[in-house]
Order: C-alpha cells, then structure tokens, then sequence
C-alpha cells in the first residue's frame, strides 16, 4: 500500500503546478475539482486553511515538524515569516518534496530543512518539536496508528499538534467521490475518522484536543 501511495504522489508531484491548483482550488481545474468534490468555494478553502494553521503563532521561534510537506504550496508563505523559527520539513515522496525545497529557495527560506521519510518511524528523537503540523496527511497514511502515534512522540510536553485531514461523513458527496476515486488510485487510505473518532482520539491522547470542520475537512488542536 505504501509504495502504491508512493507511486500516486511522486506522479502528483510531477505535476507540481496542478496539484497547487487543486489543493489550494484556484485555477480552472483546482476550482472545479474544490467545487464539484469537496463543495467548497474560495472563502471555504482560505477558511480551513486558516483553522489549521492557527495555532502557530506570529514571530514563533520554536522548532516546526511538518508532515508531510506536500509540494509546500500552503505554508512556505507561513514559514517565510517566521524567521527565527527551527522548520524542519519531512515527506514520504521526493519527487512533491523537490517542489517545496525550490519554493523554499525561490522565496529566500533560509530557518529550513527537508527529510525524506516514514511518518510511521520518524528519524526524531522523542519529545524535538514545539510544534508538529500534518495539513491533508493524515487520511492518505495507510497505517494511520502508528502515524499518530509518531507524531505525538516526537512532540515537546505541552507542544502544539496542529493541522488538517479528511473527514468522512460531513458531505455525502465528498465521501462518494473519496470511495470511488481517491482510494483506488491511492491517494487516500482507508480507514478515515469521523468528526466523533478523530475528537476521541485525540482528547485520549492529548491534554486537550478541539476539532472544528468546514464541510469535509476537520481542522484539529492539540497540547500535549
């Protein structure tokens, strides 16, 4: 399953600039696919967008994990200003990660590092990271167990788990297009949460754990 992922995003990744247009849903075919999939519209994307990313605070200097960095189309514009912070970015396929590295040089993010890796054995040691962040990871990982679990492992006591995830069983249509199109191709795993199992599966890890959704994407807070 792991490879077949592989397969699917080192081929997104080589349509870097589509897969952009889809996951932030602009461009003709990214706002088709954020309409007609997701049912969602500009406001909705920059929305969710916003949730998942608020926790990290303005002139944090801590040490970021990201997983996985994706083609960094939807935080490099973050970390730009985040100078004095420790980034460190980890994805399972080089071929999206080499579009965030040349974002990353193109605008001038020096505080950076990438790391090709398994999100379900994390090349960290226990307790690194201020702050970890998954945005749209968590429903493509096969062994989402294990990938929780790495995740909280290699968070500070009292850090910050932030982020976002697909979400089943907010919009019949996303959850339709999901089965029969995503899954097969691989770029989504089941199982997939619901807004109910993630919040619990959080809050029995955390100290405490919000979840707020827009339509299929549950945006997640967490302090360890």
């Amino acid at each position: 399953m792991k490879d077949k992922t592989k397969k699917a995003f080192d081929y997104a990744g080589s349509k870097g600039g589509l897969y952009d247009d889809i996951i932030t849903g602009t461009g003709f075919i990214g706002s088709i696919v954020s309409n007609v999939i997701w049912k969602m519209d500009k406001n909705k994307d920059r929305e969710y967008q916003r949730l998942a990313t608020r926790p990290i605070p303005d002139g944090f200097s801590g040490k970021l994990l990201e997983v996985p960095v994706g083609t960094g189309i939807l935080t490099m514009p973050i970390y730009k200003d985040l100078t004095g912070a420790d980034i460190t970015c980890l994805d399972y396929s080089n071929e999206m990660m080499s579009h965030a590295e040349k974002r990353a040089k193109d605008m001038d993010i020096k505080n950076i590092s990438f790391c090709q890796g398994d999100v379900g054995k994390l090349p960290f040691e226990d307790n690194t990271f201020d702050i970890v962040l998954s945005m749209n990871g968590l429903h493509v990982f096969p062994d989402k167990d294990a990938a929780f679990s790495e995740l909280y492992r290699v968070l500070k006591p009292g850090g910050t788990f932030c982020g976002c995830t697909y979400i089943e069983g907010e919009c019949k249509r996303t959850d339709w297009f999901i089965k029969t199109s995503y899954v097969p191709k691989g770029y989504f795993n089941p199982p997939f949460d619901t807004k109910d199992s993630l919040l619990n599966r959080l809050q029995n890890m955390y100290t405490t754990a919000k979840v707020e959704t827009v339509l299929s994407e549950g945006c997640f807070e967490c302090v360890k």
